[in-house]
């Protein structure tokens, strides 16, 4: 037990020293960027003023009011307490609107798109990989093949290939948007199929590109246990073949939970790409539209929110791997 706190103990500092750092760089990174948005936005509203006297009084309100007027050090302090209560300030290209409430309306998009296309393309990609490793000769040769190339699509190509055949080519899918520009978000069924039409070619995007890296795991994991000394002591015993193949594959499943966990983690930061190529309206487009407006306060919502999970994910699988496997523990806390 004592092994095991230390190990907890030292796992939990150094990853609370990592997200402090992160919220660090989280507020200061967007504020290094050229360009000063508060004369964007009171260059809008004063569109048509000849008034100099006047056009510097809405700046300094808007300055002000967003609080840029202050040293850097008394903006994090203020940052950091106000987000201790809960509120990540207001949002600069949408104002007066809330940060908090256009992530809360966007990150739902992104859960709603990732977390089914980890899970599905994960079980594709682990059946087909260990059906695969069991089967071999020309199964094996077409399937490998396959998963290597599709493996090796970046994100951003598999949605522009899709987007380009499916969207524009066939007219199969909408090129653009989580639903009709022409609807209401309401639970009605034509809001509903909407949603599904413009869902199908993200959702394809990422089941495909989950599904060749997990395969190449599974494969080899499943070869190599395959092989392992114990498989070929219980097939000289007679034990059925059956039951030899159940035990293989949950020991080559051991690492794939591990990229499962992982993928779920890193799932908000993962869904920038296909969410920006298909204008999904997810927490990727909710950052990128943040980045182009040099939108300080919504900018930090977001990468915090990326980071927070990725350190979640990461701390998870590092707790949970000592439980699984005590050498980890044991080596770590020396």
């Amino acid at each position: 037990m004592k092994g095991y706190k230390k190990y907890y103990a030292n796992k939990l500092i150094w990853y609370l020293l990592t997200f402090i750092v992160a919220v660090v760089l989280n507020f200061v990174l967007p504020r290094m960027m050229p360009g000063n948005p508060v004369s964007t936005i009171a260059a809008q509203t004063t569109q048509g003023m000849t008034d100099a006297t006047a056009i510097q009084k809405v700046y300094a309100e808007y300055a002000e009011a967003f609080g840029i007027n202050k040293p850097m050090y008394k903006q994090f302090f203020m940052w950091v307490r106000n987000l201790l209560r809960g509120d990540m300030g207001v949002s600069f290209s949408q104002y007066p609107r809330k940060v908090s409430d256009i992530v809360s309306s966007s990150i739902w998009w992104t859960i709603a798109l990732q977390l089914p296309a980890i899970i599905v393309g994960w079980l594709l990609g682990n059946i087909l990989g260990a059906v695969a490793a069991y089967m071999r000769k020309g199964f094996d040769k077409v399937i490998l093949p396959v998963f290597l190339f599709i493996s090796n699509i970046p994100a951003f190509g598999m949605a522009v290939v899709l987007l380009t055949i499916f969207a524009v080519k066939l007219h199969w899918a909408p090129t653009s948007g989580g639903y009709g520009f022409d609807l209401i978000p309401n639970f009605s069924l034509p809001f509903i199929l909407s949603v599904l039409d413009h869902y199908k070619l993200p959702f394809l995007s990422i089941v495909l590109v989950t599904i060749g890296g997990q395969a190449i795991g599974m494969r080899s994991m499943s070869i190599y246990e395959l092989n392992a000394d114990y498989v070929k002591y219980s097939r000289f015993l007679g034990i059925k073949d059956s039951k030899i193949v159940k035990y293989v594959f949950r020991n080559a499943m051991l690492p794939q939970i591990t990229g499962l966990a992982m993928s779920l983690g890193t799932m908000v930061g993962g869904a920038l790409v296909a969410e920006i190529v298909f204008s999904y309206p997810g927490i990727g487009t909710t950052l990128l539209s943040a980045i182009t407006g040099r939108d300080y306060p919504l900018i930090s919502a977001c990468t915090l929110i990326i980071t927070i999970m990725v350190l979640l994910a990461n701390l998870f699988v590092e707790l949970l791997y000592a439980l699984i496997d005590p050498r980890i523990k044991a080596a770590q806390s020396d």
